[in-house]
C-alpha cells in the first residue's frame, strides 16, 4: 500500500518539475532570454529574479529561511505584474502554480517588464 502511495507521489512530482521546466523555457524565451536557462540550477533563479526585479542579485534572498517564503510571494506578483497581469493572477501562480504558469507560458501574455 506504501509502496503504491510513493510511486504515485514520485511520479506527480516527476510530471510537476517536467511540466515546470517547459514552462520556464517558455517564460524565459518571452522574456528575451535563452530558454535553457531554465535548466540550470540557482542560475535560472537568478535569471528568474532578474527578469522580474531587474537585479539578479535578489536571488540571495531566496536563500534565507523563512524569509524566502514571503519573497517568493513577492517575486510571483513581480512576475504576474511584469507579464501585465495582477494581483489575482499572483495568488493563481501561488496556490495553484502548475495551472497558472502554464497559463502564463503558453497564453497570450507577453513581457512588458
Amino acid at each position: 500500500m506504501m509502496q503504491e502511495f510513493s510511486k504515485i507521489f514520485l511520479t506527480g512530482g516527476f510530471i510537476i518539475s517536467l511540466i515546470s521546466i517547459i514552462a520556464w523555457w517558455q517564460l524565459f524565451k518571452k522574456a528575451h532570454l535563452k530558454g535553457w536557462y531554465a535548466l540550470i540550477p540557482i542560475y535560472n533563479i537568478y535569471s528568474f529574479c532578474k527578469m522580474v526585479t531587474s537585479s539578479g542579485w535578489t536571488m540571495l534572498i531566496v536563500l534565507i529561511p523563512f524569509i524566502n517564503i514571503i519573497f517568493i510571494i513577492y517575486l510571483l506578483m513581480r512576475l504576474s505584474y511584469a507579464f501585465g497581469h495582477g494581483l489575482l493572477f499572483a495568488l493563481g501562480l501561488f496556490f495553484f502554480y502548475p495551472i497558472f504558469i502554464l497559463i502564463l507560458a503558453f497564453g497570450q501574455s507577453r513581457y512588458i517588464g
